[in-house]
């Protein structure tokens, strides 16, 4: 199961095939409150003012869509398909596209935001690579956010639905992440998807394997690489994790 994070993501049909029906599973409204949540959490931790942002693994644009009322956004994405929803959403934001492990822009921002991307980065040198990626954009006296599904030590199994309607389609989902190897550094969520077009409906079934990693492997990784950081903890009770550099 400690396999590289790219080696399926051709696999992940969400990112691929389905990606332009991502606005029907994960709308922008979902993310104002967290949206906000991180905003505050930077304005509390900057100690400089914070104009410009750096999002790896931006997905759909959905915390772009909130955030870039606050910073100027350049955001990168691995997946073409989710990037091009992104820029139909964000279309005044900078994109770019690049793996969050080995992405190297040649530019320093005042913030490196991450958000549950990072849950792709499987195996230890997976999530280095992201935290150097963050480290060598940040500036110095800027700030990297971090925010992860699980951890190890809170990691609980789940089932969660949804989905949205829109022109002539509509999308419904259900979500399970389970643990069958409590050895291993992952996890697994199943996704069921019902997509209906017209008058058709089909289903279409998505494995995601996600990295989980313990509380004071990221503290320690995070402080190797350079950042001073102290973790947050956010209204659903998930572990953030802020960094100063």
């Amino acid at each position: 199961m400690n396999q590289p994070a790219n080696q399926s993501n051709e696999n992940r049909k969400m990112y691929n095939d389905l990606a332009t029906w991502w606005p029907l599973l994960s709308a922008p409204a979902e993310y104002t409150e967290d949206a906000d949540f991180y905003h505050q959490t930077l304005l509390e931790t900057g100690q400089t003012p914070l104009h410009t942002m750096l999002e790896l693994g931006s997905g759909g644009g959905n915390n772009a869509f909130h955030l870039k009322a606050y910073y100027h956004l350049t955001l990168v994405d691995l997946s073409e398909g989710m990037l091009a929803v992104s820029q139909a959403l964000n279309p005044e934001c900078e994109h770019q596209p690049g793996d969050m492990r080995t992405v190297r822009l040649g530019r320093e921002f005042d913030v490196v935001f991450v958000h549950d991307a990072v849950d792709y980065m499987l195996t230890e040198t997976d999530l280095r690579q992201a935290i150097e990626t963050a480290y060598l954009h940040c500036r110095a006296g800027g700030v990297v956010l971090f925010a992860p599904d699980h951890l190890h030590e809170t990691f609980a199994p789940s089932t969660d639905h949804g989905g949205h309607d829109g022109e002539n389609r509509a999308m419904r989902y259900l979500e399970w992440t389970y643990d069958p190897d409590e050895s291993d550094s992952t996890v697994i969520t199943e996704y069921a998807y019902v997509l209906r077009e017209g008058e058709r409906v089909w289903v279409e079934h998505d494995q995601h394997i996600h990295g989980l990693f313990s509380r004071e492997q990221w503290l320690r990784w995070l402080a190797e690489a350079g950042f001073t950081v102290r973790v947050v903890v956010d209204d659903y009770e998930r572990e953030l994790f802020v960094g100063e550099k």
